[in-house]
């Protein structure tokens, strides 16, 4: 089988890493957009593709010629959309999962071809460390097992926009009236390599917090 690997993110790559490294497939790996091309992906004519932590458009012609795969760290239907584990953090979830599917044209809508928990205690580096564990083990499966397709159920389809550098902001009006868990949250969901959380000081500068804990009394 050949393989092409197509991301950007660390932790997608360290996932291309393992892959490369567990079985004796014919492994391309790209890692940026940059170094991507059309004419490369179809030189090199995989069997599969993989366009994990990538956020760039994908022509349609790609999709249609060839098994894409996207990883997507939230349990769609719901939370599809851009930067899906901040936002599920900020809105208090605990519990996530690894989702895998195939590309369409449409925001992560595609059927679901492996799903697998994914916990979001802790840091962020313990949520990343997780997840590409799980997204591992579970691509290892699609390419022993083969793809099982299992479509969304649209209705049940819930959507969150990528955060940006200006909402890593607490503000005066959240320090008034959130309560310690979801400042804690919005400061462990903004770890590097995310824009850090920050208030804005008095003297026109900002303050990063990058590390905080709750305590009760």
């Amino acid at each position: 089988m050949k393989v092409a690997c197509v991301g950007c993110r660390e932790w997608a790559l360290e996932i291309y890493d393992r892959l490369a490294q567990a079985n004796d497939y014919t492994y391309q790996i790209w890692s940026g957009k940059t170094d991507f091309s059309q004419e490369a992906l179809r030189e090199f004519n995989p069997d599969l593709v993989l366009f994990y932590g990538w956020s760039w458009f994908i022509p349609a012609s790609i999709l249609q010629d060839y098994k894409c795969l996207m990883l997507h760290p939230s349990p769609l239907p719901r939370y599809r959309g851009g930067s899906p584990i901040q936002n599920q953090i900020i809105a208090g979830e605990k519990d996530s999962k690894v989702s895998i599917f195939i590309m369409n044209m449409e925001v992560d809508s595609g059927d679901i071809v492996a799903q697998e928990d994914l916990s979001l205690e802790g840091s962020l580096d313990e949520i990343f460390t997780r997840m590409v564990d799980a997204g591992e083990r579970l691509t290892l499966d699609i390419m022993h097992n083969g793809l099982k397709p299992v479509p969304q159920d649209h209705n049940q389809a819930t959507y969150c926009k990528r955060r940006k550098p200006e909402d890593s902001e607490i503000t005066n009006e959240e320090l008034k009236i959130c309560s310690a868990e979801y400042l804690y949250n919005k400061i462990r969901m903004l770890a590097d390599p995310y824009p850090n959380a920050f208030i804005q000081t008095v003297d026109g500068k900002k303050l990063y917090i990058i590390t905080a804990k709750v305590s009760e009394s």
